[in-house]
């Protein structure tokens, strides 16, 4: 999946930084809220690699190791997979028609990275 100039497939994500982590003048990591208007496979992934903000632990769009600060503090809490969660998901159903929507509280282990990051 990537990013093209013509041809491809439109796809749209709509983001907002929720938590800056590191010093304000340089953030190390954030926390990023995405909606997203369509369902493109690795969607979220890519776009954000596109803006130069890949998400964490992501070994394909990831564009190399994180911040000494934040791989400390990965390694440290044993964080071995991509720092991306689904909180909420929703859609209609495309047989009948009800729209579905499915909430999930964040997982305990990015619940301890977002604490090792606010100590950065």
């Amino acid at each position: 999946m990537a990013i093209l100039k013509s041809g491809g497939r439109e796809a749209i994500t709509h983001y907002r930084v929720e938590e800056a982590f590191g010093p304000a003048d340089r953030p190390l990591a954030a926390r990023v809220t995405c909606r997203l208007e369509t369902g493109r496979t690795h969607q979220i992934r890519v776009h954000l690699a596109s803006k130069t903000a890949p998400c964490l632990g992501d070994p394909v769009y990831g564009g190399g190791p994180p911040a000494a600060g934040v791989k400390a503090v990965m390694e440290e809490i044993g964080f071995r997979r991509q720092a991306l969660h689904a909180a909420v998901l929703g859609f209609v159903h495309p047989i009948t028609g009800e729209t579905l929507k499915f909430e999930t509280p964040l997982p305990a282990d990015m619940a301890a990275l977002e604490a090792g990051l606010r100590a950065l």
